[in-house]
């Protein structure tokens, strides 16, 4: 099978990429991958982008973007691309059902996945008081308390951002100290309502329609082990995304994490026709809005790549 256009992935990277691909008659090919519509599928509430004045729910908002895209004639498909070749053009796309595509250019918007604790109660609770995006999520908890997780730059950022709406923050640090950047450890010892939780760990929630606490272990192992509870109403995480980039790694360059490195800030690769947008490429700023723009940047390189050629 042929297209003159492959995109990888289907958050709001890959259906503004779509939706852009397909007014310029590329007649792209779309694969949603392991979580059709992406991250935005576990928020509830998307409050913070542009046009949705009342806001709108994150599967909601994605299903308009996905027939918007369909509209245009996008040939979008369930199922996972699991390999690439991109040695030579047409670059060879295999899908997780055998399928073959031979792609004249390839939009890979595959997006991150946030690192959970792997507790039973971060799915019961999801979207009930737990979330991975502090700048998403944190209105909703003006004038309440809420945890954060994490010890490094972006725990540290997150909970200062949320020092600025909530009444109280907690920082749960597995550790003694905390890994992140001088200048942030400062900011956030500085803060009056932001309490660091040393050595805890989380060992569950509970709560009866939503969050409203967390299960702690204070010096895990240790002799003087000891449980603490504590009232939370949102329980935020903040130990790290992981890219979906490794069926490209071969390929591609990456940074340490596994983030797909951009040319130059535009959506290009060192591969001709091969274009990143979204998440899978931006470990900054991670947001719907800008994840949109990265998806359109991504189709007009393929379509002037493509005139081009």
């Amino acid at each position: 099978m042929k297209t003159k256009c492959l995109i990888i992935g289907s958050g709001p990277a890959g259906y503004t990429a779509a939706i852009y691909a397909s007014r310029a008659n590329l007649n792209p090919i779309e694969y949603c991958g392991m979580q059709p519509g992406g991250q935005l599928t576990q928020t509830t509430e998307v409050e913070n982008f542009p046009g949705y004045p009342q806001g709108v729910d994150g599967n909601q908002m994605m299903m308009d973007l996905r027939e918007q895209a369909e509209r245009f004639g996008t040939d979008i498909r369930d199922g996972e691309i699991v390999k690439v070749d991109f040695s030579k053009a047409p670059y060879l796309c295999t899908a997780d059902d055998g399928t073959e595509i031979e792609a004249d250019t390839v939009i890979i918007a595959t997006g991150a996945s946030a690192k959970y604790l792997g507790l039973d109660d971060e799915r019961k609770y999801n979207g009930m008081g737990v979330s991975a995006c502090a700048t998403c999520d944190g209105f909703f908890y003006r004038k309440k308390t809420v945890a954060v997780v994490g010890g490094g730059d972006t725990a540290c950022e997150d909970a200062l951002y949320l020092s600025g709406l909530a009444k109280k923050v907690y920082l749960i640090v597995r550790k003694p100290f905390l890994r992140a950047s001088q200048v942030m450890q400062q900011r956030v010892k500085a803060a009056e309502n932001i309490e660091i939780l040393f050595e805890h760990n989380t060992i569950g929630l509970f709560g009866e329609n939503g969050v409203e606490g967390a299960h702690l272990v204070k010096r895990k192992d240790e002799a003087d082990e000891s449980f603490v509870d504590i009232a939370i109403d949102g329980f935020f995480l903040a130990i790290g995304h992981k890219p979906n980039t490794d069926i490209f790694k071969a390929w591609l360059e990456t940074d340490e994490v596994g983030y797909l490195k951009k040319i130059d800030g535009t959506p290009k690769t060192k591969i001709p026709g091969v274009f990143v947008a979204g998440d899978c490429a931006d470990p900054v700023y991670r947001q719907a809005v800008s994840a949109a723009g990265s998806g359109c940047q991504a189709a007009i390189e393929a379509e002037r790549y493509l005139l081009n050629r």
